[in-house]
């Protein structure tokens, strides 16, 4: 659905088979929506959808939920999935040195204020017109236009 060439992993070259499967979750609360900044690499400082890789035995859809849980302290409520998106980096020979397959499902959070956790050093609800003005990791805002574009779409439905 969609590629995300980045630059922002250069310094955390990890070693490995790639792809790796991972998760996120793009939640909403009113007009605003629910990020994570990044406490250590890759990403430190940039502000993101909580999520990180999938458990072997794990479905995507818990493992979204389950670093939701665990980056901000709240229970998402998943209504869908936003789509899968690939996060690939490449060092300057062209070799892949970092490559993920996330699968970004979209839904509410509950009730409570988020509180960082894990490997994120802030959490916390953002409106959506605020959102441009934040350093995001690449396909962020992409991802969270598209999911509140389904969201809002699911709600139209009789």
């Amino acid at each position: 659905m969609g590629v995300f060439e980045t630059g922002e992993y250069r310094d955390d070259r990890q070693t490995g088979r790639w792809p790796r499967a991972a998760a996120s979750a793009v939640l909403f609360r009113g007009e605003a929506v629910l990020l994570v900044e990044r406490g250590g690499d890759p990403a430190k400082g940039l502000w993101s959808l909580p999520g990180g890789a999938i458990e072997p035995g794990e479905t995507a859809q818990d493992a979204a939920r389950r670093e939701a849980h665990e980056e901000t302290g709240l229970i998402a409520h998943i209504e869908g999935l936003a789509g899968v998106y690939d996060v690939i980096d490449r060092d300057e020979a062209g070799a892949v040195v970092l490559h993920y397959v996330i699968a970004c499902y979209f839904g509410r959070a509950d009730d409570g204020e988020p509180h960082a956790r894990g490997d994120a050093s802030e959490a916390r609800f953002f409106a959506l017109d605020k959102i441009r003005d934040l350093p995001l990791t690449k396909g962020t805002q992409f991802v969270i236009e598209e999911a509140w574009r389904l969201l809002a779409a699911s709600v139209a439905r009789p």
